[in-house]
């Protein structure tokens, strides 16, 4: 099985995704690579709502079978909501990274912020 990453949303170096939404905020998730890297996953510690986060700093922890890692944030913002389901099923992580495995919606401090890249040079990253 080949990875994917799609183009609607921009990547971090650290294997997380941000994908505007249409309030203002931004979606963000684990990659599909770092899901294939982690292994089953079976616990995810989330920030609390209207934490924030500085780009490059851990907002979330994750555990697997193999490790527990450090989700790193790929914008810095607000968190404005937290992916509850995760609780029940943290598994959602590695079935369905970039749907209903979102870990948390940031309200971000500027949308425009550098520091992510286009899908085409994160898959190039990740080779």
């Amino acid at each position: 099985m080949s990875l994917t990453y799609p183009d609607d949303r921009t990547y971090h170096a650290e294997h997380l995704w941000a994908k505007p939404e249409a309030d203002g905020t931004m979606l963000v998730g684990i990659t599909d690579y770092a899901q294939d890297q982690l292994g089953g996953i079976i616990f995810v510690d989330l920030p609390a709502v209207g934490d924030h986060f500085k780009q490059g700093v851990s907002c979330a922890s994750i555990e697997s079978v193999k490790i527990t890692s450090d989700a790193i944030s790929p914008i810095s913002g607000e968190i404005a909501a937290i992916n509850d389901g995760l609780a029940d099923a943290p598994e959602l992580l590695n079935d369905d990274p970039y749907g209903k495995g979102w870990l948390v919606r940031i309200k971000p401090d500027n949308a425009d912020e550098g520091g992510r890249i286009s899908a085409a040079d994160y898959a190039k990253l990740v080779g």
